[in-house]
C-alpha cells in the first residue's frame, strides 16, 4: 500500500476517532450532526449501555458519506471506562477500531 493509497484510510480512520471524541450538540463549532451522546450513559446499567454504545456509534459514524456500515462490535470495561472495538466498512476497504475509549 503506498502513502498515497493510504492517506484516505487514514483520514477515514481519523474522523472516526474525532466522531468519537465530540460530544454531540456540546460545541457551536461543529454541527448538530457531528460527534456522538455519550455524556447521559456514565452511571448507567451495563446492560442498558452496551446496546446504546451500538447505536449510537453507529449513528455517529455513519454521518460520513465514505462509510457503508459499522459491525462486529466489542466492549471492554476497566472499572467505569469502557473501550469499543469494531470495524468500519468503508468504499476504501475495511477499517478496524481497537480499543477506542468511549466512556470515562
Amino acid at each position: 500500500l503506498s502513502l498515497h493509497d493510504a492517506l484516505p484510510i487514514y483520514a477515514v480512520r481519523q474522523a472516526v476517532y474525532m466522531m468519537l471524541n465530540i460530544e454531540r450538540y456540546k460545541h457551536a463549532i461543529f454541527s448538530w450532526n457531528y460527534g456522538i451522546e455519550l455524556s447521559e450513559l456514565i452511571g448507567k446499567r451495563k446492560g442498558y449501555v452496551i446496546p446504546e454504545l451500538e447505536r449510537r456509534i453507529t449513528e455517529a459514524i455513519m454521518q460520513d458519506d465514505r462509510i457503508y456500515s459499522v459491525s462486529g462490535f466489542s466492549f471492554e470495561w476497566d472499572k467505569q471506562k469502557c473501550y469499543a472495538s469494531f470495524i468500519v466498512k468503508t468504499e476504501l476497504g475495511d477499517i478496524e477500531i481497537k480499543n477506542a475509549e468511549v466512556l470515562n
